[in-house]
């Protein structure tokens, strides 16, 4: 997700953010409210203020399953600890942070394929009855961002070797790439924004 990142900081200093408030390789560390500290994977930080914070993850086969579980209460967990620490004024007493997920997925056989649920005493949700782990990603992060977790979400498909070359697809005109930068710039813009020396 190096690459992602990359981009994502030239688009943001693009749009007028002095470098000097732009963090991905060092002080990445947010605090948190249960826990410590969490390190993010781009940060937006201007005269005491977080901007903006952005994870981003990857997941490539075959073992979709245990990871889908692991990324969701990684994400949520994230997004809980990050919003309740705010709350208590960790950090920000003015503006509200914008908070980002992009997630990008092998597209593959197996990720593509439904998959079966269990329901021992309960009906699960109808939309992941025989959703595939693709469309378990896509419900996950639109759900991030209509439950207001995340300020926007990002959800790519790539195949494994086209990946490396940077191809990859959107299934979801919600959670284009588009979209979640246009939002992180609209918040670098009102809130980040410093003379470029």
């Amino acid at each position: 997700m190096d690459q992602f990142i990359s981009l994502i900081t030239e688009i943001v200093e693009a749009a007028g953010i002095n470098e000097r408030f732009v963090f991905r390789d060092r002080s990445l560390e947010l605090p948190g409210f249960f826990r410590p500290e969490k390190k993010w994977d781009l940060l937006i930080v201007r005269d005491g203020q977080l901007i903006a914070a952005l994870e981003a993850k990857s997941q490539v086969g075959p073992s979709f399953g245990n990871n889908f579980n692991n990324r969701t209460e990684e994400a949520m967990g994230s997004a809980l600890d990050l919003w309740t620490a705010y709350r208590e004024g960790a950090f920000n007493k003015t503006i509200k942070p914008w908070l980002g997920y992009l997630f990008l997925l092998e597209d593959s056989q197996a990720s593509q394929r439904p998959v079966k649920v269990k329901e021992p005493h309960f009906a699960v949700l109808p939309e992941f009855k025989d959703a595939s782990y693709a469309r378990r990603y896509e419900l996950f992060c639109r759900k991030l961002v209509r439950e207001r977790h995340y300020s926007a979400s990002a959800f790519l498909l790539s195949e494994r070797h086209k990946g490396l070359d940077g191809h990859f697809v959107e299934p979801a005109d919600d959670l284009t790439f588009e979209f979640f930068a246009r939002s992180l710039i609209a918040q670098a813009i009102a809130y980040g924004q410093g003379v470029k020396e």
